[in-house]
């Protein structure tokens, strides 16, 4: 039995979410279904981390078991040949594989952090180039305002208050490593690195972020919006549109061909 571990990119704006649905219309489903063309073999896929409907992936990372013999090329072209445009394989890897093992490689239990961009077009009229590519708001933010909130969330905390309602995990405490804003022109991308997050986590800080940089809240609000664990006095979840999730953090151990976090920038057209 091998391991095989890809690299998958997508333009989740077609998509019902990553997770596999009974009516099949998943960045799942369309994986699963491409491999089984190449192979002739049904397997399962598991994912670093689900990403909601019209959430894009810069690099999601899954894993699956198989016997087949295929090298690196063929699993990365051999698998894209059946898949869509919106959805694609950039690279393969094979890892050591020891059944019963608790060792081996886990797409989601072996990663260390996760870092999502979040791209908001800020001008006062929308744009359609931007259409399901980024979020936008039409009220003028202040970057420096907004990063100053965002130094309340570093660190380890409990942030219920930015937990969707229907959100499975099993602790609402996670380690924020970093959050990086930059502006340049009229698009404003948020960078944000954590141990894992909660389901809607990204969605509801950038919102609440907004509602600092647009001046209907002080910096300090961030702290007490944190500190009360309580999700109805943050901003509304922002939408999903300028969402990606851009990297999921490895032992070096495991040598995947991963780009880092900066390096993934350029497929938003923001350097």
């Amino acid at each position: 039995m091998k391991r095989i571990v890809l690299g998958v990119q997508y333009d989740g704006s077609c998509w019902s979410g990553w997770q596999t649905q009974p009516n099949g219309h998943t960045v799942q489903d369309t994986l699963e279904k491409a491999i089984l063309r190449f192979t002739g073999t049904v397997v399962k896929t598991t994912c670093a981390g689900r990403t909601d409907a019209g959430v894009h992936g810069i690099e999601q990372v899954v894993h699956f078991d198989t016997e087949l013999e295929r090298n690196a090329y063929s699993w990365v072209n051999g698998v894209n040949a059946f898949l869509p445009p919106s959805v694609a394989v950039q690279w393969s890897k094979e890892v050591t594989f020891v059944p019963d093992s608790d060792d081996n490689f886990h797409a989601r239990f072996s990663a260390r952090a996760r870092t999502y961009h979040y791209v908001l077009f800020n001008s006062k009229i929308r744009s359609p180039m931007w259409n399901n590519r980024a979020g936008w708001t039409f009220t003028p933010l202040d970057v420096e305002r907004m990063s100053e909130a965002a130094t309340y969330l570093l660190g380890e905390n409990d942030f219920s208050s930015f937990r969707a309602s229907g959100c499975q995990a099993k602790s609402p405490v996670k380690h924020m490593y970093s959050i990086n804003i930059r502006k340049q022109g009229e698009l404003i991308v948020f960078t944000l690195c954590a141990s894992a997050f909660l389901h809607h986590m990204v969605r509801n800080i950038v919102g609440s972020l907004i509602f600092v940089g647009g001046g209907r809240r002080e910096p300090e609000w961030m702290r007490e919006l944190l500190l009360s664990r309580n999700r109805s006095l943050a901003a509304p979840t922002f939408m999903p549109d300028g969402l990606y999730l851009a990297k999921i953090d490895y032992d070096e151990k495991w040598g995947l061909p991963q780009k880092n976090a900066d390096e993934t920038m350029h497929f938003l057209s923001f350097t």
